[in-house]
């Protein structure tokens, strides 16, 4: 293992991310909150602390190795993740322990949207604002940014790609370097946040809370400036327009990026991800819908309409946002939600989940081994679209499955050994490891309820989702750190 070229970026990394405490810092002044000493005290912090990890390697010149670039996609989210505490650490108000501000930077900028705040509305606005900022930050991976920006300071970003790109292909490329294929998803993103922003102004919402929510909405995190999320503003025009960027932000970029390329809207019914993401939408809104009217549960066609498409959407997508408490809802409903969570949108985009071309390729590869048995000596291949999928993919889909489920198995139980029930303990591992953030029983509203050790656990569930598993647990096999 190399080091040099691992902190050297690590901190260039925090020098970048000591920046991003001066946009709350700039909201503190415009409100004159209490937000604006925290926030330079630890832009300070973070710069120097950046600064004395770069210079004593900032001469080194060698290459980052594909190990090196695991490694730093790791501590990219570990560090930075944890660094988001500091500012939150120092605040007044929230007036928190180090776990919880942890907790709730790392759930900001893995985009999970658990949260351990109540009255969030009476916070300064300053904090306010940072929380919704995480989130827009880490919505497509900081280290897409990095990627970006990381080659004009002369350090190859190809390794960081490979390692951080989800989904079973991570060697194709949109455009011939791999700079300008994040610069392009870089203002994509940027385009879509700022389109999102536009609609709420226009849909009745201030500035303030556009601007935040269009920030968690293209993340898909589910932070909101409000305890009562989208709910807040009793608006079936907001809630709808929500809904619709988080199936936007849900689509793989790579598809938004062709389209806007080839200025054609066909190139999405040609993608079998797509196809199959909007078939999972339409069937669990219908299953919700049905419910939810035979149960009578809401008093009117249009309510019941109107909660049915929002919730399917934000849970289904990962988000998490809220109109009503969906935990309460009759029959199935909540944890056929929750369920639906780990399959999550697209690869390369920011949702959470296993991602629909996993799910797809093992209902497929399921499908396969039922002809099989009718057909022993038939060859049936995989295929997405009129593509074949070889063997080794496959193989590594149900490889990610089988330790993604092994891992939430472990983390439930560890869960249930410190206390907390079946019902808590099944959802608040599931809305962590999913990145979807609200969860069923004792942390339907929040998580502050739950112990020290349990936040932990659950960080380290943020992050194995985040990081695709395999990127994070490679980390603990001893071959990795053989020479």
């Amino acid at each position: 293992m190399y080091w040099s070229p691992v902190l050297r970026i690590v901190g260039l990394l925090l020098l970048l991310f000591s920046v991003t405490m001066l946009p709350p810092a700039g909201v503190a002044l415009i409100y004159a909150d209490a937000g604006l000493a925290p926030f330079l005290v630890s832009f300070v912090i973070l710069l120097l602390l950046g600064f004395a990890i770069w210079l004593p390697v900032s001469r080194s010149k060698r290459e980052l190795r594909t190990r090196e670039g695991f490694l730093v996609v790791v501590l990219f989210w570990t560090v930075l993740g944890l660094s988001g505490a500091v500012p939150l650490t120092l605040s007044a108000a929230p007036n928190i322990s180090i776990t919880d501000a942890a907790f709730e930077s790392l759930s900001g900028l893995t985009t999970t949207g658990a949260t351990i705040l109540s009255g969030i509305e009476y916070l300064p606005e300053s904090v306010r604002f940072y929380r919704q900022q995480l989130q827009w930050l880490g919505g497509m991976g900081i280290i897409v940014l990095a990627v970006a920006i990381l080659p004009m300071l002369g350090i190859g970003g190809m390794q960081l790609y490979r390692a951080e790109t989800p989904g079973p292909v991570k060697d194709s490329k949109l455009t011939p370097r791999i700079a300008e294929t994040a610069k392009a998803l870089w203002y994509l993103y940027l385009a879509i946040t700022i389109a999102c922003a536009l609609a709420y102004r226009l849909a009745g919402m201030s500035w303030f809370d556009a601007i935040g929510h269009s920030f968690s909405t293209v993340a898909i995190g589910g932070f909101s400036t409000y305890d009562a999320s989208i709910g807040h503003f009793d608006s079936p025009l907001i809630s709808m327009i929500c809904a619709v960027f988080l199936l936007i932000a849900a689509v793989n970029f790579a598809i938004h990026f062709v389209a806007w390329r080839t200025r054609s809207l066909g190139h999405y019914l040609q993608e079998p991800e797509f196809r199959w993401l909007v078939g999972i939408m339409v069937t669990l809104g219908m299953i919700v819908t049905a419910t939810l009217m035979l149960t009578g549960y809401y008093g009117s066609w249009a309510d019941t309409l109107h909660q049915a498409i929002f919730h399917t959407v934000s849970i289904g997508t990962t988000a998490g946002f809220a109109t009503d408490r969906f935990d309460q809802w009759p029959s199935f409903l909540p944890t056929l939600l929750v369920m639906v969570a780990f399959i999550g949108g697209c690869a390369m985009s920011t949702a959470g989940g296993i991602k629909v071309v996993r799910f797809m390729l093992l209902i497929k590869q399921g499908y396969r081994e039922i002809i099989r048995l009718v057909h022993v000596q038939a060859h049936v291949p995989v295929k997405v679209g009129n593509r074949p999928i070889s063997d080794r993919v496959v193989e590594a889909v149900w490889g990610f499955f089988s330790v993604y489920m092994a891992m939430f198995a472990v983390m439930m139980l560890i869960l249930m050994a410190t206390g907390l029930d079946q019902v808590t303990a099944f959802s608040a591992v599931a809305a962590s490891i999913t990145n979807l953030g609200p969860g069923l029983g004792g942390v339907a509203e929040n998580f502050s309820g739950i112990s020290d050790p349990a936040k932990w656990v659950l960080m380290f569930a943020m992050l194995l989702g985040r990081l695709e598993v395999f990127t994070l647990l490679v980390l603990f096999t001893p071959a990795f750190w053989r020479k």
